[in-house]
């Protein structure tokens, strides 16, 4: 049926949504990662010291992550559309209110309160994907809105620093948080569900519903009547909460202690950091999409959906876990390649991991919950991975303590998907 419907369908609005979805994440990492590359040029403001550094940049994962349950409640009754406005005028606001910081409690509260606006960002990426996309075309689809990410965090750098130099560090922040509001004025002008959107095609909507978009009103009322709370009593949800745990566990060293790894450890100079640095965030975009893409072929083939999602997951951890060897290669340029390739490998793997909600949500009122149950499990990693490398670090004075942890962490990812996860299908009412 799916590869029937490919070759008849009229219509590609679903990818125009997705695609303004990944401007929205683009804009999202580049109001979050703002703060970590002005800091430097804030100092005469503040007079922080590293400790304060360090604080007010975690503000921001703390509330971000005590957030993601609510966020997927909210974005289940509220939907994307009203959800995703709400959010990003919160977030532009807060970014923009930077600006006005004047000391360590201000700039603090500032990041505490960015992270809250930020929190239903990936949730609702996740149920947008579920409404205008059937099953076999989810994984590029998350894929590509998953990748805004990495593209926000790979220009941050380029488009602040050039910001600052030409405005200054407070109207840098003002302006950033104006192009947030744009994207939100668009956003709310732009969305409708798909049975409600003026410009899709008939052909369109029948190739969205008989391919197994996640609908409000389809779905079966007694499994519709399953509580929040209940999702936690399914073997499914604590698989994914741990998986996800453990990709970040990789994906974090990247967002932390990366750069310095290659300046201590590497020697790079900082000329030959801003070359390279970059490349495993490229690397890591195109194994994002290539992981979408391949997942979707497998399935519009006729290949179960439980078998490519254990698959493709399990068999990106499995690559990821390279990242250990690269403490051992000789070379800088051979670090510098297995950890492009690890860096892909995770990605590879959370194209997939970001479908999953959307294909064992017993209903579609659950599927930014369940996003959120697994999001608030996984950025925990953002807590603990930064905190155990520095500690090993500073106890061994090297980094291979450290990249060997995370790499066993990546196995047990593997492990997790391959066999803790049973079947990837709808829950069902016990």
């Amino acid at each position: 049926m799916a590869t029937t419907l490919r070759s008849t369908v009229r219509g590609r609005l679903r990818w125009y949504m997705i695609s303004f979805v990944f401007a929205g994440l683009v804009i999202n990492y580049l109001d979050r990662a703002s703060l970590g590359v002005a800091l430097p040029f804030m100092g005469e403001t503040f007079n922080l010291s590293k400790t304060e550094e360090g604080m007010i940049l975690a503000a921001f994962f703390w509330s971000y992550d005590f957030f993601q349950l609510a966020a997927g409640w909210f974005v289940d009754r509220y939907g994307p559309r009203r959800t995703f406005t709400f959010a990003a005028v919160w977030w532009s606001l807060f970014t923009s209110l930077t600006a006005l910081a004047s000391s360590f409690a201000s700039l603090f509260g500032v990041r505490l309160l960015l992270g809250i606006g930020e929190s239903p960002a990936a949730t609702t990426s996740a149920k947008v994907v579920a409404r205008w996309f059937p099953r076999h075309e989810r994984a590029l689809a998350t894929g590509i809105w998953d990748s805004g990410s990495r593209v926000g965090g790979v220009i941050a750098l380029p488009v602040v620093t050039a910001l600052i130099a030409g405005l200054g560090w407070r109207w840098t922040f003002a302006v950033i948080g104006v192009i947030g509001l744009l994207w939100a004025f668009g956003w709310w002008r732009t969305y409708r569900d798909p049975q409600d959107h003026p410009k899709i095609t008939e052909e369109e909507l029948t190739y969205l519903r008989e391919g197994g978009a996640r609908w409000e009103g389809d779905d079966d009322e007694d499994t519709a009547k399953i509580r929040w709370r209940d999702l936690f009593r399914y073997r499914t949800i604590w698989a994914m909460m741990l998986g996800f745990f453990c990709l970040n566990m990789v994906v974090y060293f990247f967002l932390t202690f990366f750069p310095t790894y290659l300046v201590e450890e590497r020697e790079f100079s900082l000329l030959k950091l801003g070359l390279f640095g970059a490349i495993p965030g490229l690397v890591a975009i195109g194994g994002e999409w290539l992981g979408g893409w391949l997942a979707d072929r497998r399935i519009s083939r006729g290949d179960s959906v439980t078998r490519v999602r254990k698959l493709f997951i399990s068999g990106g951890f499995l690559v990821s876990t390279v990242i250990g060897l690269a403490v051992w290669v000789p070379d800088a340029w051979m670090a510098l390649a297995l950890l492009s390739i690890a860096y892909a490998g995770s990605t590879f793997a959370a194209a997939n991991i970001w479908s999953l909600p959307a294909d064992v949500a017993p209903a579609d009122r659950h599927v930014a919950s369940i996003g959120g149950i697994q999001n608030f499990a996984s950025n925990f990693a953002g807590i603990v991975s930064p905190i155990m490398i520095g500690v090993l670090v500073d106890r061994t004075s090297s980094f291979t303590i450290p990249l060997m942890v995370i790499s066993g962490v990546a196995l047990l990812g593997a492990f997790t998907y391959a066999v803790i996860l049973k079947r990837v299908e709808p829950l069902r009412r016990p």
